[in-house]
């Protein structure tokens, strides 16, 4: 940026037209009439009303900029609430419905144009807007509330990329303002989920080391598989929970944000071949705690102490063991130390997910099955791995990697026949081995043995959607989002399976949700582009795809269509064709 450019704090509103792929496709001359006329006759006139410019139009968008954050908000709720008026005794199909996003940030003038990350997170609030809504950031709600006449509804805090803090969200909508015949919304992140639930947020490394890191957050993913094992409590992913590391939350708001009503906190030490872990379960309605611990052991009985603190919790949330889960504790012996120390630091590598740490993960599990040839995780999850380099072409992966992957699954079954990384270590080689029906009986088998494996919900859902089952993958993949909030590609594989049921305006909600979390994403892109052609938004389409060869010039839908394994080919001829329609160069 030049020593020249303006900046200046304003009030930003991004709005789009939910479902403007539909009502083109329906009608186009009389969508872009009804358009203006909304335009004319109420939406303009509330904008200068309100002291508001506007900055551009693109299609069905249109970005705006305010002096006064209250002005902004007043504006967009006077025409939110004008629109419910105007589509009143219009059928729902044909309704125009506006999704809007207010932010109050710094933006950088550019003549008539604005930009900046103030204008990037309105953006992407209005992407996670319901239709007939509006979504605001913290900030700005923090400047209007107790001034307006609308109720706002905390819906939790959204990582968005290249943003440093996570955005914290509000939410305005007809229904909860009581409106009468306005389309139903999804519920609030802060409605909690029926019965039973938990978040492990990771234990603090007290071991005076940094790294010790790894450890202590291997002590609490272990803590997370084993209470997820436990039928009838519901236990959020690694993935949300960890989202709060390095912070220090009021437990009541993780709750609220999570939908949880338990939370478990606690503190690793290690030294030698020595642990200390303390942990705390706490009820998130009033932040008092329900039972507290400390353990002193030696490392090999790391598994006692994980079952120990399961037990408790089991204990004070008044749940009960079946017996199958009481023997499968009961089974469980002492560890070797170095081996289980191996095994942490790969699935801390497994996480970085780039080729390098894919490397590193193979080398030390390789190791830890040295030193511990009965440690089935050990096999599971190094079948995992040999998974993704081959779904990534990374490290060389060819064929060979799939068969490598199931001797290894073959390995951990063997040691463990209820070991649930193992079936879904199956699940994954199986698909990409395009053994769809093996693949989604390996994957249920491990909910059987997991209830709340977020992974393998969303395995499972993948499967499906790749053998042709569409409606229901979409019912697992949005288990898989229940269990794991924070789990943005559940969002892509969702508005993929939608693609698929033709569903174009719920595929383009849900892929345009991913995108205002993850920007980088080629592949909600590439599927955004072909919604857009099969609904003649070709411009629009052609706009995507110059963004995906910025972000990954190697991209190939030759590449794309050898590796997804559907079933039928129809289903991705249906998704070339979209492409084809724009005019694009595949």
């Amino acid at each position: 940026m030049s020593k020249g450019a303006q900046r200046r704090l304003a009030a930003i509103v991004a709005a789009d037209v939910a479902g403007y792929s539909r009502l083109m496709g329906a009608d186009e001359e009389g969508t872009l009439a009804v358009l203006k006329g909304h335009r004319r006759e109420h939406i303009d006139p509330k904008i200068a009303e309100h002291n508001g410019r506007i900055v551009k139009t693109t299609g069905d968008g249109i970005l705006l900029e305010f002096a006064s954050v209250l002005d902004a908000a007043r504006c967009c709720l006077d025409v939110q609430r004008g629109m419910a008026e105007r589509n009143a005794d219009i059928p729902a199909e044909r309704r125009m419905l506006f999704r809007v996003g207010i932010n109050l940030g710094d933006i950088i003038i550019d003549g008539e144009d604005i930009h900046g990350d103030g204008v990037n997170v309105a953006a992407r609030l209005e992407a996670l807007c319901e239709p007939g809504g509006i979504a605001v950031s913290g900030n700005v709600h923090e400047q209007v509330q107790d001034r307006l006449d609308g109720q706002f509804v905390e819906c939790g805090s959204h990582e968005v990329k290249n943003i440093v803090r996570p955005v914290k969200v509000w939410r305005w909508s007809p229904e909860n303002s009581g409106m009468e015949g306005q389309p139903k919304v999804t519920a609030p992140a802060s409605t909690l989920h029926d019965g039973p639930s938990i978040a492990v947020l990771p234990f603090d490394n007290m071991s005076g080391d940094a790294e010790q890191e790894y450890f202590a957050d291997g002590i609490s993913e272990d803590i997370i598989t084993d209470l997820s094992k436990v039928s009838g409590l519901l236990v959020i992913a690694r993935n949300s929970s960890f989202a709060y590391k390095g912070q220090n939350p009021d437990i009541r708001k993780v709750c609220r944000e999570l939908s949880v009503r338990h939370v478990l906190e606690g503190s690793v030490r290690k030294s030698g071949r020595r642990v200390r872990i303390t942990a705390q379960l706490i009820d998130g309605s009033n932040g008092g705690h329900l039972w507290a611990e400390r353990y002193d052991r030696d490392l090999e009985d790391i598994f006692t102490v994980q079952d120990e603190v399961t037990r408790e919790i089991v204990q004070a949330l008044k749940l009960a063991l079946t017996d199958r889960e009481r023997r499968r504790r009961d089974a469980r012996g002492r560890v070797d130390p170095v081996a289980y120390d191996h095994f942490l630091r790969a699935r801390n590598c497994v996480y970085r997910f780039t080729a390098e740490a894919m490397r590193q993960a193979r080398d030390e599990l390789d190791q830890a099955i040295a030193r511990d040839a009965a440690l089935a995780t050990a096999y599971a999850m190094l079948a995992i791995v040999h998974c993704v380099e081959h779904a990534n072409a990374w490290n060389g992966a060819g064929a060979d990697h799939l068969d490598r992957a199931l001797d290894l699954v073959n390995k951990a079954l063997a040691t463990d026949p209820d070991e649930p990384q193992a079936y879904y270590a199956l699940a994954l080689t199986k698909m990409w081995q395009r053994e769809l029906d093996e693949a989604a009986k390996a994957a249920e088998r491990a909910i059987e043995l997991d209830p709340s494996f977020a992974g393998v919900y969303t395995a499972l859902g993948t499967i499906l959607d790749f053998a042709g089952q569409h409606e229901a993958a979409v019912e697992k993949l949005r288990r898989a989002l229940l269990l794991d909030p924070r789990y943005d590609t559940a969002l892509q594989f969702i508005g993929r399976a939608q693609f698929s049921l033709r569903q174009y305006d719920e595929a383009e909600a849900s892929l345009k949700r991913r995108l205002a979390l993850s920007p980088k994403s080629d592949m909600s892109r590439v599927f955004l582009a072909a919604i857009y052609g099969h609904t003649g938004r070709h411009e629009e389409a052609r706009r995507l795809w110059k963004e995906i060869m910025q972000i990954n010039p190697d991209f190939s839908i030759d590449r794309v269509r050898r590796v997804l394994p559907y079933r039928d080919a129809a289903c991705f001829d249906h998704f070339e064709a979209g492409l084809t329609a724009a005019g694009l160069p595949i």
